[in-house]
This record gives C-alpha cells, sequence and structure tokens, in this order.
C-alpha cells in the first residue's frame, strides 16, 4: 500500500477491476481504491466503509473512532467514484448496481486472506447502504461477513406514491434505452451546503470528487437502483445481525439551506428506512438519532458521538454474546 491523500496513517492500494459492456458503466479503465487506517490493537478484527452517491471516503474522525474501538479501518472508494473517478468518465455511473460487488469481493479478500482478519463488519452510508444490503445477501452462504452496519440506507424512493409506480416504470423504459439520459441535474436538497466548512458545516472534502450540488442523476443508474429496491422489498436473507441507524426525522422537499437542516435527513425519508427494515433479515436492529443528518457520522458533534458509541457498543455487545475475538 501506499500514502494515502488523507496523510500520515493512511494507506491506499488501486483494485483494478474488469471491463464493463460498452455503455453499462462509466468508461475508461476501470479501477477501485481501498483504504486503510490501522488500530494499535486491532483486537476486535475490521470494519469496511462503503460511501454513498456523490460522495468518497474522507471522514478521518470515523477511521479513528473505530481504531481507537480495535478496529481495523477500511474504506473502499467504488469504480468512477473520489479517488477511483479517472479521465474521461462519467462520474458515479454504472447500470446494474451488483457490479460493485467486485469492489467489495476484492476488498474482502485482502481484508481476510492478505490481512489476517477472520472478523469483518461492512458498513455502509446511503447507496453504499443498498449496496452493502445487496452484496450481504448474495453472499449469505460464503461466511465471508459477521456484522452490517448502515447509516441512512438508501431503501426506497423518496418521493410521492406516482413517482414510486408510475415515474419508475418510465425511469425503467427510459434507463434500457437511454441509459446515460440525465433525470435530475445533481442534489435537490440543501444536504450540500450543510457539510462544507466553507459553507455552513465543519468538513473538508475535495469538491471534484463531491461537488456540493452533486453530479446528474442517470436513468440507468437510477433503473438499477430501483430494481434493487423492488427486491428488497419482497425481501432478503441477510444472515448477519444488522444495525440501522437512521435520523430521528427528514426534512424533504426543502431545496434552501436553512439551521433545521443540520438536524434532521434531508436527503432520505427515515420513515421508509424503519418501514423495510424488516425485509433484510431476521435479526435487524433499528436506532433512531435524534437530530441526526442524512450521513449520522457527518453531524453536529454530540449527535455523531452518539451514533458512533451506538455502532461500537452494538458490535461490542455482538463479540461478547456470540464471538471469539481476535
Amino acid at each position: 500500500m501506499e500514502r494515502d491523500v488523507l496523510g500520515e496513517g493512511y494507506e491506499v492500494v488501486t483494485l483494478p477491476l474488469g471491463a464493463l459492456p460498452a455503455g453499462t458503466g462509466p468508461g475508461g479503465d476501470n479501477v477501485a481504491h481501498l483504504v486503510r487506517h490501522r488500530a494499535e490493537k486491532p483486537v476486535n478484527g475490521a470494519v469496511l466503509y462503503v460511501h454513498g452517491f456523490v460522495d468518497y471516503f474522507f471522514q478521518k474522525h470515523v477511521a479513528e473512532h473505530f481504531a481507537a474501538a480495535g478496529y481495523d479501518f477500511y474504506a473502499v472508494d467504488l469504480r468512477a467514484y473520489g479517488r477511483s473517478l479517472q479521465p474521461g468518465q462519467v462520474p458515479n455511473f454504472v447500470t446494474d448496481l451488483t457490479c460493485h460487488f467486485e469492489e467489495l469481493d476484492a476488498a474482502a479478500r485482502i481484508i481476510r486472506d492478505e490481512d489476517g482478519h477472520s472478523r469483518l463488519t461492512l458498513m455502509g452510508h446511503s447507496t453504499g447502504g443498498l449496496i452493502s444490503i445487496m452484496w450481504a445477501h448474495e453472499r449469505r452462504d460464503d461466511n465471508v461477513l459477521d456484522a452490517l452496519v448502515l447509516n441512512s440506507p438508501w431503501v426506497d424512493l423518496q418521493e410521492n406514491w406516482f413517482m414510486r409506480t408510475v415515474g419508475t416504470w418510465a425511469v425503467d423504459v427510459l434507463g434500457k434505452v437511454s441509459p446515460t439520459a440525465v433525470v435530475q441535474n445533481g442534489l435537490e436538497s440543501p444536504y450540500g451546503l450543510s457539510l462544507h466548512r466553507d459553507d455552513n458545516g465543519e468538513w473538508e472534502f475535495n469538491t471534484d470528487w463531491k461537488p456540493k450540488n452533486g453530479f446528474p442523476v442517470r436513468a440507468g443508474w437510477l433503473r438499477t437502483i430501483r430494481r434493487q429496491h423492488a427486491k428488497l422489498h419482497r425481501g432478503l436473507d441477510v444472515r448477519v445481525p444488522v444495525l440501522l441507524l437512521r435520523s430521528s426525522h427528514s426534512l424533504l422537499k426543502t431545496k434552501a439551506w436553512a439551521p433545521e437542516a443540520m438536524r434532521a435527513d434531508t436527503v432520505l425519508d427515515v420513515r421508509q428506512m424503519l418501514k423495510w427494515a424488516p425485509k433484510i433479515g431476521q435479526h435487524v436492529t433499528v436506532v433512531s438519532i435524534e437530530g441526526g443528518m442524512h450521513d449520522l457520522f457527518l453531524s453536529p458533534e454530540a449527535v455523531r458521538e452518539r451514533a458512533l458509541k451506538e455502532t461500537v457498543d452494538w458490535l461490542a455487545g455482538l463479540n461478547s454474546r456470540d464471538r471469539i475475538v481476535e
């Protein structure tokens, strides 16, 4: 591994990926990147973090929190996201969400086979939560995963009935015939202005990799999202324990920034997360975080500390009850 852009204590390795058929992916060379932050004593195994849409891994405080709790921390930048976005590629675009399983498979092999961890927790945020759920379901017989943590996972379209039904049908047709057609020009929410320290937030990140107004949403990508939503809604069989963290409430359809945006999920409907949680598997714990933002770990300090503590405490309970630590 080489030194990562996050600086001292952070390493990164490039994961070469197979080519996708023309028109089904971002184009160019498909690679992913795996970031690693070592714990002084990784007695609890490893955590692998999967970011969301218009996102990449920059949350050093999350890595350091889990390292202090005895976990080697890893994060994957998926193909055409963040570190992995190559010149000429369509950002954050695939027509089959399951192609990202290749990235998770490669990361899991390094964590388990090369770094020797016998215990792996997968942690997914937003779209990364949906990807993580589907991967955990598809790999349920492989004994590759021990626990799944979801940070505001995207489990349904946060729109009215008409858009969730007729709109989904229209996107399914358009996404097949014209997958790169733009159906939305970026994020229609004040969320981006709630994060960066130059605006109303406290975080610094690369706005070429994570634009404040987002990247265009394309029909082929939204088509595969909705198909994965439908599969989840029919019921999955994730067999490892699942912790689903969500904000206490949502603030949707608000485009202008206001202080209330710092205390609510302005991207997804938290009621949908509660509704669909039982469809993930038989062992799902849902925890509501009062005043949480969409990314609970980027919420104001007291809120994010509670979300992080809830996660570490839940994992500690699994370790003491069901597992032998490394």
